[in-house]
């Protein structure tokens, strides 16, 4: 019996509307021609296994495997059910799962099988066989994603899944079922008005699809802890998948990549990309990770060090400031956890009317309090040098998380006041990144010197944007 191997591997989008509704938006539909494209090339691989591994089947305890050869049912999605449903019925290698099972047990994970007649396949694993594999010619399985797996954990799943693909001598496709960013808007949209949520988001989509269209799979494994933290969206985005993915193929860094897709769905980042074992030369392998071959069952769910570490690797922590308050609350507060605590007694924002008044925003972090590019001085008020792009950057995206708390966005601003400590020194930095961000959306704009801020900052802006309907 020949080895099996992986024969490629792809990265497609969850959200049902490629299946149900392409020809409502033009985006929607470049993704299902991308789907028909990569389900083409599949059939050209020769391929006879499809591995789904599935962000939108989450589990807690260990990874389960869909075991039931022929799972029936119809698949109505929780927040898109206004487009219809989704019946199907799929050949799932039985077989395979419970081997990739007993697989699993011999590496140290928790895993089981699934079998039970009416157990609800997720959406992101219906999407991609019913388009991937339409007419069910090739046997697939389903794995769900644990939302507690680290890396370590997550990597084994992908090695004891290639154990028994070399030891059946198949010839698989790894899928990984995902959003790239997953912010959705949370009302109702008109299809032809669908854009990616967060200019944040669009941003880390295309550093991500970047990567992938050079090849460089294992550096996007590497860089999701950095991307999950930009952009706040956990167990979802570059992150679980990516290192399942990379695992799958023995982390290189030198596939051969295309993205033949990336478009808005309600707002989250989808793409479709194709990843193809045949070497590139286009990156050296850097895996610069612990090789593990076995999990010891140590996931460090409660220990938040490797978080702050790495925060600490890209920004200055600073305890320099006044103390720092709860934000105040009442019926027309807006306060998000995920800025920076007030320096009073103040909210984030409030509403009145048809208008959102932000209170001043700055560059420091929530939760550590540093501040991206450097505080302007040390505690003894001695001047530091310091990256007024980096500050700025920093205040625009705390502007953007407080607006999504509110349920709005960036693009709801109107009139911004710049607040500068050193206008000869940062204006042009600071200028141009407001061209890059705010200076996008057009709102006006009055720019101040003033002599210092309460914190060790260079920069801090005073928004009014509109305020998002109820309707």
């Amino acid at each position: 019996m020949t080895e099996g191997s992986i024969v490629g591997s792809f990265i497609v989008p969850v959200h049902p509307h490629t299946v149900l509704a392409p020809e409502q938006n033009e985006g929607w539909q470049r993704l299902r021609d991308a789907f028909d494209e990569a389900a083409q090339r599949i059939k050209d691989a020769d391929a006879d296994l499809l591995i789904i591994y599935s962000t939108t089947w989450p589990s807690i305890i260990g990874h389960q495997i869909q075991a039931d050869p022929n799972p029936e049912w119809v698949m109505v999605d929780n927040d898109f059910h206004d487009l219809g449903s989704i019946p199907y019925s799929f050949n799932i290698d039985a077989d395979f799962a419970h081997a990739w099972n007993v697989a699993n047990e011999k590496r140290g994970l928790k895993s089981r099988t699934v079998n039970y007649t009416g157990f609800p396949i997720d959406v992101g694993s219906v999407v991609a066989l019913k388009l991937l594999n339409p007419d069910n010619a090739i046997p697939a399985v389903i794995v769900s994603s644990n939302v507690y797996a680290n890396r370590s954990e997550t990597t084994v799943l992908a090695k004891s899944c290639l154990d028994v693909i070399k030891a059946t001598g198949r010839k698989a496709v790894a899928i990984t079922a995902m959003s790239l960013s997953n912010r959705m808007f949370t009302a109702p949209i008109d299809p032809k008005d669908d854009r990616i949520h967060s200019l944040k988001d669009d941003e880390w989509n295309r550093k991500i699809l970047e990567f992938l269209g050079e090849g460089r799979l294992e550096d996007v494994g590497q860089l999701s802890r950095t991307i999950h933290q930009q952009i706040r969206v956990q167990k979802v985005v570059a992150f679980k998948p990516m290192w399942w993915l990379s695992g799958m193929n023995d982390n290189r860094n030198n596939l051969s990549g295309e993205v033949l897709a990336y478009e808005a769905i309600h707002g989250a980042g989808g793409a479709v990309v194709h990843l193809d074992p045949t070497p590139s030369g286009a990156g050296d392998k850097e895996y610069d990770e612990d090789d593990v071959e076995f999990f010891s069952g140590e996931r460090n769910v409660l220990d938040a060090e490797e978080e702050h570490e790495l925060i600490e690797d890209s920004v200055a922590p600073t305890s320099s400031g006044p103390e720092l308050w709860e934000p105040t609350t009442g019926e027309h507060s807006v306060n998000s956890e995920a800025a920076p605590k007030p320096v009073g007694m103040y909210p984030h924002a409030r509403k009145v009317g048809d208008l959102l008044y932000l209170s001043g925003v700055g560059p420091r972090q929530p939760g550590t309090n540093a501040i991206p590019g450097g505080p302007i001085c040390d505690e003894n008020g001695q001047a530091l040098d310091y990256d007024i792009k980096a500050q700025t950057k920093a205040v625009v995206d705390n502007i953007t998380r407080i607006l999504e708390e509110a349920g709005g966005s960036i693009e709801d601003v109107l009139d911004v006041t710049s607040f500068l400590v050193d206008m000869d020194r940062d204006f042009s930095g600071y200028n141009e990144v407001w061209a890059e961000t705010l200076g996008k959306v057009g709102p006006t704009r009055t720019t101040l010197a003033i002599r210092a801020l309460p914190t060790p900052i260079a920069v801090e802006m005073k928004v009014i944007a509109r305020a998002p309907t109820t309707e």
